[in-house]
Formats: C-alpha cells, sequence, structure tokens
C-alpha cells in the first residue's frame, strides 16, 4: 500500500467534556461515536493555547505559540515557518483546505496547494488585543448576548458558512477522482460550529426536546469572590451589561449541544462520501477542535482560560494502520500532529511535539507533558501552563500560580501552589520561558499591528482575505475543439459505461 490520504476536520470551540465518547449522557453524536470505534480516541488532549488562532497555528507548525509569535487572533503566522501542510506537500502529497484557519496576513495558503474558501474572521490586525490598556472594552470583544440570545435558528452566517466548506470539500473529492492527479491528499475541512453564539439549526434543537439539560455543576461564585481567572472573564466580556438567568444558562447549554449534533451531520456527509468514492481504507480520518468552551461552568463562557472545559479537546484518529477501539490516557497536544502525520507519510520532523504512533502502538510514556500558553486579550501578562500525569500548573507573573490534581480534584477548585511540587514548578517555568521578556515581545507586537492597522484602514483598504477563483471553463461543458473530456462522464457515480 502507498501512502495513505489523510482527512484532518477541525471544529471550532468543541468541548471534550461535551461529548458522548467523552462520557456526556445526553449528547448526541453518532458519527463521531462509531468513528472512535474504528479508530483510536485520545482521552486527555489540549490545545497548546485556549484561543482561534494561536492554537490553530500552534497546532499548524507544531512549535510553541511564544516560539512563533502567535500571542492572539490578530497574529500573522510567519511564512517562513513550516506547517505539517508544507511538510505533507513536500513529500508528495496535495493539500487542500475548505474552512476556517484564521489565516492573518498575505499568505492566506501556509502549504496548501488549494483553498477552497474564505475564512470568517478577518485577515488583518482589527482585532489587536490591548495590554496597554487592559481594562479597555475594545469594539469587537465578547459580550454575553450570545448567552442572552441563545436557542433555535433557522439560518445564520455560521451555518451558511459550514454548509459551504462542506459543500465544496465534497465536491472537490468528486472532482479530484475525474483527474489524473494521482497524489495522495490531506484535505482539511474546517468548521466554525459550535463556536458561540449559541444558536443550534432547528432541526438539532429540537433533538433535545423534552431532554432534561442539566445546569453547570459549578456555575460561580459571586464575582467578587471569584479566582482571579473570573474576576478577568467578568471584565472582559460580562461587567454586568447583559444579565442572564438560570433558563437562559440552560437554553445556551440546550442550543450548544444541538450545535454539537450538527458538527456530527457534518462529519457524517465527509465520511459517508469517503465511503461512496471508495477511499474509507486508504484515509486517515483526524477529528479534532481548536480549543473548548467553558460554557457556564465557574460562571465563564468561551474560551481564553485554561480550565479543563476550554483547553481540553476531542482527538480522534482512524484508518490505516490505527488500531480500532483504542483509547489512549496518556496526556498529548495539537503540537503532537505534525510529527504524527509525517511519520505516518514515513518521514522524520522536528518541532516541539512527540509522534502519538508509539501510543497507538500501546507504549505508555510517563514523560509526556502539554504546555499551554495565553497571550491575548483579558490579560496583560503571559500565562503558561503544564500537564503533567494528573496535574496541572498554571502560572502568570501577574496572577500567581495554581496546581490542580486533577484526578481528586476535576473542578480545578483546591490550589495546592504552595507546596514543594508548585514552587519546583514555578521555578521551572521562570527558567524556561523569559516571562518578562515575553511580555515585551507581545506589548511590542501590538503596538506595530496597532499602528499598521490603523494606518492600512485610511484611504483605500487592500484587503488580506483569500478570495477564490472557479474555473468555470474547466468544470463544465464548452467547446474549445480540444477533445476534453466530458464533465459529466469523468464525474458520475456510478461510472458512466465507455
Amino acid at each position: 500500500m502507498g501512502k495513505p490520504n489523510f482527512l484532518f476536520v477541525m471544529f471550532d470551540q468543541m468541548a471534550a467534556l461535551s461529548l458522548p465518547v467523552y462520557g456526556h449522557p445526553l449528547v448526541r453524536m453518532p458519527n463521531l461515536e462509531k468513528l472512535s470505534r474504528r479508530g483510536a480516541l485520545f482521552e486527555n488532549a489540549y490545545c497548546n493555547a485556549p484561543l482561534c488562532s494561536p492554537a490553530r497555528f500552534a497546532l499548524m507548525t507544531g512549535r510553541y505559540p511564544s516560539a512563533i509569535g502567535a500571542y492572539d487572533n490578530a497574529t500573522e503566522l510567519p511564512s517562513d515557518q513550516p506547517t505539517w501542510a508544507h511538510r505533507l506537500r513536500a513529500l508528495g502529497y496535495r493539500t487542500c483546505l475548505s474552512g476556517k484557519m484564521d489565516f492573518t496576513g498575505a499568505d492566506q495558503l501556509h502549504g496548501y496547494e488549494e483553498r477552497l474558501t474564505t475564512d470568517l474572521s478577518p485577515s488583518d490586525f482589527g482585532w489587536v488585543p490591548d495590554w496597554d490598556r487592559p481594562d479597555a472594552v475594545l469594539s469587537w470583544s465578547h459580550s454575553m448576548a450570545s448567552v442572552a440570545e441563545a436557542g433555535p435558528c433557522d439560518y445564520t452566517l455560521n451555518m451558511e458558512y459550514d454548509e459551504d466548506a462542506c459543500y465544496k470539500a465534497i465536491q472537490w473529492l468528486h472532482r479530484r477522482g475525474g483527474e489524473a492527479d494521482a497524489r495522495p491528499f490531506a484535505l482539511t475541512v474546517s468548521f466554525m460550529h459550535p463556536h458561540d453564539p449559541y444558536q443550534a439549526p432547528r432541526q438539532f434543537w429540537d433533538w433535545y426536546e423534552g431532554a432534561e439539560i442539566e445546569a453547570p455543576q459549578d456555575d460561580g461564585n459571586p464575582v467578587d469572590a471569584r479566582d482571579v481567572f473570573g474576576r478577568r472573564m467578568y471584565r472582559l466580556y460580562d461587567r454586568g451589561e447583559i444579565p442572564v438567568d438560570a433558563q437562559q444558562v440552560l437554553r445556551a447549554r440546550r442550543a450548544y449541544y444541538g450545535m454539537l449534533s450538527y458538527c456530527d451531520s457534518l462529519l457524517g456527509r465527509l465520511l459517508d462520501r469517503l465511503e461512496l468514492l471508495g477511499l474509507s481504507e486508504d484515509t486517515v480520518v483526524v477529528v479534532t477542535s481548536d480549543h473548548g468552551d467553558m460554557l457556564g461552568e465557574r460562571g465563564l463562557w468561551y474560551k481564553m482560560v485554561c480550565f479543563e472545559r476550554a483547553i481540553r479537546v476531542p482527538l480522534v484518529f482512524a484508518g490505516p494502520g490505527i488500531p480500532a477501539g483504542k483509547r489512549v490516557s496518556d496526556p498529548v497536544s495539537h503540537l503532537d500532529l505534525l510529527p504524527s502525520f509525517t511519520a505516518i507519510a514515513r518521514a522524520e520532523t522536528a518541532g516541539d511535539g512527540r509522534s502519538l504512533l508509539p501510543l497507538l502502538q500501546g507504549e505508555r510514556d510517563a514523560a509526556r507533558e502539554v504546555v499551554g500558553q495565553y497571550m491575548g486579550e483579558g490579560y496583560d501578562h503571559p500565562l503558561i501552563m503544564l500537564r503533567r500525569e494528573n496535574w496541572k500548573f498554571i502560572h502568570s507573573e501577574a496572577d500567581g500560580s495554581f496546581l490542580y490534581d486533577l484526578a481528586a480534584d476535576p473542578l480545578e477548585r483546591t490550589n495546592t501552589a504552595d507546596s514543594e511540587q508548585g514552587r519546583a514548578l514555578r521555578d521551572e517555568v521562570r527558567r524556561r520561558w523569559d516571562l518578562a521578556g515575553l511580555r515585551a515581545a507581545v506589548l511590542a507586537s501590538q503596538r506595530r499591528r496597532r499602528l499598521i492597522h490603523a494606518a492600512l484602514t485610511q484611504g483605500r483598504v487592500a484587503p488580506w482575505d483569500f478570495e477564490r477563483r472557479e474555473n468555470a471553463a474547466g468544470s463544465y461543458w464548452r467547446n474549445y475543439g480540444d477533445n476534453r473530456p466530458d464533465p459529466d462522464r469523468a464525474l458520475r457515480l456510478p461510472r458512466a459505461r465507455p
């Protein structure tokens, strides 16, 4: 057998702890459950930053966000940073992206040979945080409107975008089959759901009619009694401006569950198409999310904290060479995807992560650690997270240190950072990262990008957004006298007889 294909399916803001494959008793996702049974599920997988762009850039490059300047959602991914799309392309793969990847800047491909859609988020520096004014309310920041307005919806921008991304990916798979290009493919399909606003397609909202939607296990103390992260998030997107009652919290959670089921239907369409095209046996399917969602736990929403609901993500591998029904408990992260993909493609690469293949083959690795970082809005100092075995350590020079035993304290309420272990971890973080230098670099980057954005939005604006050009002449019937193949016969299934 030659090199396998890759189908990499990514969702946005999908919390592992809300999924049935991770034990949620109510949410319905039959396609993901079926995929996990025929493949491997990583029980303790993490993103490397609880924010979209930094998480995605770390995932694509296999490097810590701080190492590549991936500070926030208006950070440019440098074009000289190799991604796994570059590496697979160099190994002979045809690389394609359908959907969002939050590429900011003039390079909108980063190793993808083809791209089928633009992004939903800005491709410019419009969303730069301001650590010079950490308490300022910026026009683009989150609010509690997503929770207050939660419910069923018949049509939304996010639905339109995800339907388009799914359709174009399926169309690409079909048209690839009618072309002479025999290279294996690495297709990324990246969806916006279940990212807020919490608006569930009505069909999937109705799936949960009469269901007993559980309230948050830990819905937060009064604001003045919350921990430092709770107070920061209150100032960032709440501030008491849009009051939310217990019923609205339950509606938001029901909508999120409906959005998860909608995500599962999108995944099902892609898997069904692989089967129809005879590609299932030759394709490694990987499913994950860029980060999670607090969904009202601790009184918090969205992401931007290092608690489990925000930073722990689903991760499923299935396909040739992947053992069926396997569950891996070792902590892993998105940094491990690049070396895993290249290993599956029979090559080796360097990076900050480690291949997952040994874990899939049954090896245990007690030395594995997960590193998380946050340098975005809501804070004014870098935040570092370490996960080792059952322990999670969080530190910033502004807010102090936090150490949790996740086995004994899954809600992360008992801080033991004053222990000998906690002090040793704090010293280690300070040795491994120049936190003062990193803060200075973040501030300098923010100031440059704010200046550039202010300048580039004066006068004539030249957007960086990706715009796809359709090749109508090469896709439909035309008569140029060059004996081109019949476009319908090249695509038709089952194949037309000669």
